[in-house]
C-alpha cells in the first residue's frame, strides 16, 4: 500500500499484516491519502489530488523549497532582497507572479539555477 500523509508531507509504502490499522492509526493524527493499496491496480502519480495541488504552484512550491533548503525565513529572504515578507509570501503561495528580473535576484541568493523558479 503506498500512503501519503499530506501535512506533515511523507509517503509511506506498507506491506505486510495489520496494514489497515496502522493507516488507520497514523490517520487519527494527519490527514492520510491511499495512493494505491493491493487491492486496486496502482495509480498513476498525475491523477493524484497531491500531484494536481503541487503543481497548481509549481514555482512557489520550488521557492519554498529552495528557500528553507538555504536556510533562510521568508523574513531574511525578503530583507536580502529588499521587498517585504508578505511579497515573499505571495510569491510562495502562487499569488504574485516571479519576474523573470525578480527569479535572477532570487536564484542568486538561494544559490539555485533561475531555471528552477522561471
Amino acid at each position: 500500500m503506498l500512503a501519503l500523509v499530506k501535512k506533515p508531507r511523507i509517503e509511506i509504502s506498507l506491506q505486510g499484516e495489520r496494514v489497515d490499522e496502522l493507516i488507520e492509526w497514523i490517520g487519527k493524527k494527519f490527514e492520510v491519502s491511499i495512493l494505491a493499496s493491493d487491492n486496486s491496480d496502482s495509480v498513476a502519480i498525475e491523477d493524484t489530488d497531491f500531484w494536481k495541488e503541487m503543481q497548481s504552484n509549481r514555482i512557489g512550491n520550488l521557492l519554498s523549497a529552495a528557500r528553507l533548503k538555504a536556510g533562510l525565513s521568508q523574513s531574511r529572504l525578503a530583507e536580502k532582497l529588499g521587498i517585504r515578507q508578505n511579497m515573499v509570501s505571495d510569491y510562495e503561495r502562487g499569488k504574485r507572479r516571479l519576474s523573470s528580473a525578480m527569479a535572477k535576484r532570487m536564484a542568486k541568493i538561494l544559490k539555485i539555477k533561475v531555471e528552477k523558479i522561471s
